[in-house]
């Protein structure tokens, strides 16, 4: 048996009649930029997370820059930041002239060490990047009072963690911005790259249509010194078809977490996601733990029996090359280092049979009852 990390064609011939016709009217209307579906599009994103402002971009990875520009920082100005993610959320940070700090991750959730945080804030300090790993929300509720003690705004990195909740709050309602990625493979998946930014703040999300279009709102008159991201009237219509099914395939993700967690739970050497007390998961992946050096055998094994997986991340980003000018040391951030060398995720796609979950199930059981 063959079994795939994703299965965009599965979820397409599930969708195909919706999905063809909204693209096809998209190209008979040959209005392909910003319309008034991308908005209406927007605005059901925005709805769903909580906040009244959802501005749609070219990826997640400008969502977080546009982020960044909309609060005016200067360079040599600090953010604090996870060292375990994607490069794109340092990445923007650097680009800018801005200063990446990392702190630690909690051991259990991978996702920023509260306390850590609190340590690396100095008086350059002008925000608080946390990421939402894996689609599990951050400790927003600590991280919020801290972030207020300090005056510090949050960008909640929700890349991974459309449909999240924390507190009962859904994951828009916690920072002055949130971004999300519309890449194929997340929850909700474009056919191509998207992204967006959340907030509740209506001038910033004023401000936000400007810097997506130049600094302009198409008017040659211009505002702010902008980019070009906007999200195309086809990735709308795409994710606009995909989007009422998103609590369906969120569902179907955590009933896969739940039977790995009962299948796995006489298995000695990996330790299974938790999830943190008052948080929804939505499960982007399902990532284990592979104790005493295992991780890169059981990788090897399951690729041996058709089984794909995903190592996510394979280094911490403080020990990079292009950030350790930054001052990364290794021991700088442990856990990071400790979840680098151990972290595998397995499929947990919402398309995933039952005999496929129960086969990637067996398979892991047998490397380590070998």
């Amino acid at each position: 048996m063959k079994v795939a990390m994703a299965d965009l064609p599965a979820q397409y011939a599930g969708l195909k009649n919706d999905l063809d016709r909204a693209v096809l009217d998209v190209l008979a209307s040959g209005q392909y930029g910003l319309t008034t579906a991308t908005a209406e599009f927007e605005t059901a994103v925005a709805r769903k997370c909580g906040v009244r402002h959802g501005i749609g971009l070219n990826s997640g990875t400008d969502a977080l820059l546009l982020s960044l520009l909309a609060l005016d920082l200067k360079p040599g100005d600090e953010v604090i930041t996870t060292p375990f993610t994607f490069v794109a959320t340092a990445e923007m940070i650097a680009l800018l002239g801005l200063t990446p700090v990392f702190a630690d991750i909690d051991s259990a959730t991978f996702n920023l060490d509260t306390a850590d945080v609190a340590r690396k804030i100095t008086a350059r300090t002008r925000a608080i990047l946390p990421v939402h790993l894996f689609g599990q929300m951050a400790d927003m509720d600590e991280l919020s009072r801290l972030a207020a003690t300090q005056d510090l705004p949050l960008i909640g990195d929700a890349a991974q963690a459309i449909g999240c909740e924390h507190q009962n709050r859904a994951v828009g309602q916690w920072s002055r911005f949130t971004t999300l990625s519309f890449f194929p493979t997340k929850n909700l998946g474009a056919a191509g790259d998207g992204g967006m930014v959340l907030t509740d703040d209506d001038d910033l999300g004023e401000k936000l249509r400007y810097l997506r279009f130049h600094g302009s709102k198409g008017t040659y008159q211009y505002k702010y010194v902008g980019i070009c991201s906007r999200l195309d009237a086809i990735q709308s219509a795409v994710l606009s078809v995909k989007l009422p099914h998103l609590d369906d395939w969120n569902e179907a993700r955590r009933k896969n977490a739940a039977f790995y967690n009962e299948a796995f739970l006489d298995v000695t050497g990996i330790v299974t996601p938790c999830t943190l007390v008052g948080n929804v998961h939505t499960f982007h992946q399902y990532t284990l733990r592979v104790a005493d050096g295992k991780r890169d055998a059981l990788r090897q094994f399951l690729a041996d029996h058709g089984v794909a997986s995903g190592i996510y991340y394979p280094g911490a980003l403080h020990l990079q090359d292009a950030y350790r000018k930054y001052g990364g040391q290794s021991g700088d951030c442990p856990e990071a280092e400790r979840a680098a060398a151990e972290v595998l995720s397995i499929p947990v796609m919402p398309e995933l049979t039952g005999a496929q979950r129960g086969y990637v199930a067996e398979t892991v059981r047998a490397f380590f009852h070998r």
